[in-house]
């Protein structure tokens, strides 16, 4: 069919079709983001790149070599990715990667910001340590494998039990994904950077290290001082007052998702008129 064949009709549908391909493959790369997979697709793209200059330059070995690699590279992604694959899947049967926020995603976050308020604020009083972890875009998935899963409703109870000094999951950091506590005990990657203070231990290193390769919210109280820290973005907020952490963790949890919500309402008002 050539082009002066086509109609209105068959560009539309040729754009719809090529609009939800993409959006399907945002989604998808948004359900790896922030795990292995990412380093893996990197390589990936190495060599289909390596493939692509070979051919060009004429390194016949070379392009041999990629060539199997990409002919083999179907089944390898399967074995690689399955942890991934099967968290796709299982988010879609659950309806999540086309979800939307909506008002009852609001509230729930406000009661997971007064939870965790209230939890650190008994805790500090009585210098239990902890570690609290918050996703936001960057998924935590290959951190909360390396605990022991809950899938519970958080609560500030709950959270104070958790890190009980001398009981099983109390070591290691307590990782919430989707509003609920996803897993207890888990293990994160501690800090590298030269700057950090010797005053500071594996909870605070561990704390600025996901902080470094995510985008997620992480919460530290001190065993030692009973002191509040909170750790974004590689920024480590030390000694923070009761009310100087929940207006950092209202604004970082709460009012940034509000903002966002806001900015997609303006653009589609902009866009309809």
């Amino acid at each position: 069919m050539s082009l002066s064949n086509l109609t209105f009709l068959d560009v539309f549908i040729n754009f719809i079709d090529v609009l939800v391909v993409w959006y399907v493959i945002y989604k998808l790369l948004m359900v790896i983001r922030g795990t292995k997979a990412v380093q893996l697709l990197k390589g990936i793209f190495v060599i289909v790149v390596v493939r692509s200059l070979s051919s060009f330059f004429g390194l016949t070995t070379l392009g041999w070599l990629m060539e199997q690699a990409m002919t083999w590279g179907f089944l390898a992604i399967i074995i690689i990715f399955q942890p991934e694959l099967r968290r796709a899947l299982e988010q879609l049967g659950r309806g999540k990667i086309f979800a939307r926020s909506t008002m009852q995603e609001e509230e729930e976050q406000e009661k997971l910001v007064d939870a965790i308020v209230k939890a650190t604020a008994y805790m500090a009083k009585r210098r239990i340590g902890a570690l609290i972890s918050v996703e936001r875009e960057t998924g935590l998935s290959d951190y909360i494998e390396t605990g022991i899963g809950l899938q519970s409703k958080v609560s500030s109870e709950l959270l104070i039990n958790l890190f009980i000094p001398n009981t099983p999951l109390h070591d290691g950091a307590v990782i919430i994904q989707n509003n609920s506590v996803a897993a207890a005990a888990c293990y994160l990657p501690l800090s590298e950077s030269p700057f950090i203070s010797k005053e500071l231990g594996t909870r605070h290193r561990a704390a600025l290290g996901v902080s470094e390769v995510t985008d997620c919210v992480t919460i530290v109280v001190s065993e030692e001082t009973g002191s509040i820290s909170l750790t974004k973005n590689g920024e480590l907020h030390r000694d923070l007052s009761q009310d100087a952490f929940k207006d950092l963790l209202t604004n970082e949890l709460l009012l940034a998702n509000k903002t966002q919500a806001t900015a997609r309402w303006n653009w589609r008002v902009k866009k309809h008129g």
